[in-house]
């Protein structure tokens, strides 16, 4: 296994790139209700085809100087963003799990967690085309070590961490309906699902922290001036964000805590 690390962490790495590219198409049409997958990638300004020499990761846009080759209008600096984001997370989720079989499920939800994340920021929504669909596709990702290695237990609690996040969010929808949206609500099932997977610690401190950073994140823009108490601020970034860590740190997190208090 240690010898493979490092052949497995360039490879979820350099996916990572390649999905990234194909998450900017994502996140562009699918508010717009288009197809990702035709017409093929175009500049929005020219409607020019990209080329495929100019649909390398991150290196055309350094390349091009984040201009179209064509008409010369500015390329947004958020597309090698997400490239490179995407491939940073696939390489350290690959760092993490190393060469497991729920590490699919995990790469996954990197995938459409940073999707939804843009898609949020851009429009304050998160589609049901994203969201949904997740639930199956971690049911069936994470059936398969589930079977392979005998983790019934974890799939169970998979299951019940999905159950309980999406009943949280949901009742606070319900108590508070100005405070979040339902795509906030189906979201937190996804996420739910992913960290029950690693334990009870996680779903907990996965959902503390994403309400810790909104606050903390909020509370900021508030100070500089760039919102107000009646602003609204999409919290799905946040939620990914928290559950991200979560992934990484929140079972250890939880027992210091347990320890340090003694319970």
């Amino acid at each position: 296994m240690p010898e493979v690390l490092p052949f497995l962490i360039a490879f979820c790495g350099v996916l990572g790139l390649i999905i990234g590219s194909f998450l900017n198409v994502v996140i562009w049409r699918v508010p717009r209700g288009e197809s990702v997958v035709s017409p093929p990638s175009h500049c929005p300004g020219c409607d020019a085809p990209i080329e495929p020499r100019d649909n390398v990761p991150v290196i055309s846009w350094l390349s091009l100087r984040g201009r179209c080759r064509h008409c010369h209008e500015p390329i947004s600096p958020r597309y090698p963003f997400v490239e490179a984001l995407t491939g940073v997370v696939f390489a350290l989720l690959a760092w993490h799990f190393g060469l497991a079989w729920d590490l699919p499920a995990y790469l996954y939800l990197a995938a459409v967690g940073i999707s939804l994340s843009a898609i949020d920021l851009d429009t304050h929504r998160l589609p049901n085309v994203l969201t949904l669909p997740s639930y199956g596709v971690l049911a069936v990702l994470l059936l398969l070590p589930a079977v392979i290695d005998s983790q019934w237990d974890d799939y169970l609690r998979a299951a019940l961490g999905g159950a309980v996040l999406f009943a949280f969010y949901f009742l606070l929808v319900l108590v508070y309906p100005k405070g979040m949206g339902f795509g906030d609500v189906k979201l937190a099932g996804v996420l739910g699902i992913a960290l029950g997977w690693l334990g009870w610690g996680s779903v907990i401190v996965g959902g503390f922290l994403g309400f810790l950073l909104g606050a903390i994140v909020g509370g900021g823009m508030m100070v500089l001036g760039k919102a107000g108490r009646k602003s609204k601020i999409p919290f799905g970034p946040f939620m990914v964000a928290g559950a991200f860590l979560a992934i990484f740190a929140g079972q250890p997190l939880a027992d210091w805590y347990l320890g340090l208090t003694g319970l």
